[in-house]
């Protein structure tokens, strides 16, 4: 007997509301870890370690957006709908993207906090109604999470390789 694409996998008990809260507060922490957890003083301009670990070429940018990954995962375990999950990457790929620029990338990263904007959408959409996760879901996120990380190792590559040239053409090789 064919079995159905859309049979929720075998997967670990469903979580209590204070294990879905604990997680939630989690990726708020995580967050605030990354985007607001220092302030320029006099100023109201918050910023995090995200913004100060892209200050270390290529690699900074991709520990930054390791990290932050942890709250996509957490929204996967939360089941938030795949529309939330695309959102969540989008903005991880943007702030990876522009934030590959040096230091005009890392100033975007102040403003655009998209840790924070994350924690935001994972919260705000944990709470829905949920359903069993499938196995199409599963496949999904891991594709999702697959090609966010693609773009963002070829958003450093990119930066790398420009730096490389740009030191060439200047020290003429």
């Amino acid at each position: 007997m064919k079995q159905s694409a859309r049979r929720p996998v075998e997967r670990e008990p469903d979580l209590s509301q204070d294990q879905r809260e604990d997680l939630r507060r989690f990726a708020d922490l995580i967050a605030r870890i990354l985007d607001t957890s220092f302030q320029i003083p006099g100023t109201g301009i918050r910023f995090g370690l995200d913004p100060l670990l892209g200050l270390l070429p290529g690699a900074g940018d991709a520990v930054a957006s390791l990290i932050g990954s942890t709250i996509l995962i957490l929204a996967a375990k939360l089941q938030v709908p795949r529309i939330v999950l695309v959102r969540m990457s989008s903005n991880m790929a943007i702030n990876a993207i522009v934030g590959a620029v040096p230091l005009v990338g890392d100033a975007f990263s102040v403003w655009f906090r998209s840790n924070v904007r994350n924690a935001e959408l994972l919260r705000r959409h944990a709470a829905a109604e949920r359903r069993p996760s499938t196995l199409q879901d599963w496949l999904f996120v891991l594709s999702l999470g697959t090609a966010t990380l693609l773009v963002i190792i070829g958003a450093i590559v990119l930066v790398l390789w420009g730096i490389s040239a740009l030191w060439r053409l200047a020290s003429g090789g």
